[in-house]
């Protein structure tokens, strides 16, 4: 068994928010990574996709979800499975902002929506 304190927490932070990774292959040796994303009122997550499923919980604030060419409004308690190789673009609430929990298997690579690969998000190694 590992456990991961706070205080040994990796974040790491884009323009879109932070994320804070809970566990992953180089913290804690999982499997699977786990890691919790906040954004800022208004912030606007790229145009991206995944090599892998990736499951986002959210715990705070509200969204709205572009995937795969649908539109969802997401809210504190509602979880996306955001299937592979399907195009996403997260974007906060203008006046909450929002705080998702979200896993992915270990090395998940992320490429732009024209397939160009971004490679392995630090949040996700």
């Amino acid at each position: 068994m590992t456990v991961i304190r706070d205080a040994d927490a990796r974040r790491s932070e884009t323009p879109g928010g932070v994320m804070t990774t809970f566990a992953s292959p180089t913290q804690g040796g999982a499997s699977r990574s786990l890691w919790k994303v906040e954004a800022k009122p208004g912030a606007e997550g790229p145009v991206h996709d995944f090599d892998s499923e990736q499951v986002w919980s959210w715990v705070a604030g509200a969204a709205t979800v572009e995937l795969g060419g649908e539109t969802y409004t997401v809210t504190a308690g509602d979880t996306v499975i955001m299937p592979a190789r399907t195009v996403r673009r997260v974007l906060a609430d203008p006046d909450t902002g929002y705080i998702a929990v979200v896993t992915a298997p270990a090395g998940a690579k992320a490429y732009g929506p024209d397939g160009a690969e971004f490679g392995v998000p630090p949040w996700i190694v």
